[in-house]
């Protein structure tokens, strides 16, 4: 007597076990996506723990894929909303009114720098820069000079291909100081994007470059309205946002995706 043929359920419920077994639970693009069910919402308990399914269950009829989805994302808890940010005037009724006295508040103001285990850096250049460049925050070994390890050398290189001299060019952070895991959204939302917009209104450079994707809300930016330039008393900045360049050091792609995307930008800013 020969076998009798698994049956579609058995099959389907065989191959979800085999990439729960291989840790293969979800799909990852520029976003992930749920892709197997929760075992327990999915009635495949028995089939995660690698058992072979019941023969009531090979009898069963099998979900579509979206309602396995849609059941797996009911059985997830919601996120709870955390506290939101005070938010403070770190600038204050007396604001720096040059970029000297800038530099100086930003190396002295007390609480600025959510680090405390690294220096302070500085920015560099000159009022007035064809290009501003910001990035998050310092490198880690960063001191004296702001980006002075290999993001700094990155950098060099990507200037060079542009064809600017590092003279032509003002480098700042948004943070003084290098803080690992910063939450830079919550920071802008507690007040140091007042901090930032006032740095690129002393600088008023003819264009800006932002280095890491979580900069957005430092510059004004909102999910629903990518920012594109910056507007302040005495005109406009145009804006190209880009992966910060640790991300652009590691994933090779985004080299060339940032160079498509600075040679279409520069041709009309």
């Amino acid at each position: 007597m020969s076998p009798l043929a698994p049956s579609l359920a058995h099959e389907f419920e065989a191959a979800l076990a085999w990439w729960n077994l291989a840790g293969v639970d979800c799909d990852f693009a520029d976003d992930a996506t749920t892709w197997l069910a929760d075992p327990r919402a999915a009635g495949g308990a028995a089939a995660a723990q690698g058992a072979p399914a019941s023969r009531a269950g090979a009898n069963a009829p099998v979900s579509a894929p979206q309602d396995i989805v849609a059941r797996r994302a009911d059985t997830l808890p919601a996120a709870p909303e955390g506290p939101a940010s005070p938010r403070r005037d770190w600038l204050g009724e007396s604001p720096p009114t040059d970029l000297a006295a800038f530099r100086q508040w930003w190396m002295e103001t007390a609480e600025l720098s959510p680090s405390h285990g690294f220096p302070r850096v500085p920015p560099r250049g000159q009022q007035g820069a064809a290009l501003m460049v910001l990035v998050p925050q310092p490198e880690a070994d960063d001191r004296e000079r702001l980006l002075d390890g290999p993001q700094g050398r990155l950098l060099a290189n990507i200037l060079a291909a542009m064809g600017l001299e590092e003279s032509a060019v003002y480098f700042a952070a948004a943070l003084p100081a290098h803080a690992p895991m910063a939450d830079i959204p919550a920071l802008a939302t507690g007040g140091l994007d007042a901090v930032t917009a006032h740095h690129v209104k002393l600088v008023a450079p003819a264009r800006l470059i932002a280095f890491g994707s979580t900069l957005g809300p430092m510059l004004g930016a909102s999910p629903e309205q990518p920012l594109r330039e910056i507007n302040y008393t005495s005109g406009k900045v145009p804006v190209l946002s880009s992966e910060a360049l640790d991300a652009l050091m590691d994933m090779p792609r985004l080299k060339a995706r940032f160079w498509r995307r600075w040679m279409e930008w520069s041709a009309t800013h």
